[in-house]
């Protein structure tokens, strides 16, 4: 994540998102580079458009939370975990068995 971080402060800042600035800003920050890491990022944001991808992704989350669930979804998942322990002690043991041979 420091390496977005990294090519974001250079954004912000106003300058060029290269290999060279990425890597000084994360030795800045204390980071142990891995240049496959930056030449990856450097490729990936080749011919974006960084203005545009951060106000897309800010306004994606808004758009893609989903409704709160109600009162009868909680109902459900509690029938469901106590269907998951009912587990009679013959099968229990059966299991336990399986994994000793």
């Amino acid at each position: 994540m420091e390496y977005v971080y990294s090519a974001m402060v250079l954004h912000s800042a106003k300058k060029p998102v290269t290999e060279e600035n990425i890597t000084n800003v994360l030795k800045a920050a204390g980071v142990e580079v891995d240049a496959t890491r930056v030449k990856a990022l450097t490729a990936a944001l080749e011919g974006v458009n960084i203005d545009e991808a951060i106000a897309t992704a800010v306004a994606a989350p808004a758009a893609a939370q989903a409704p709160a669930a109600g009162p009868d979804a909680k109902k459900e998942e509690k029938k469901e975990e106590k269907k998951e322990e009912k587990v009679s002690e013959e099968e229990a043991a059966a299991g336990l068995s399986a994994l000793f041979g």
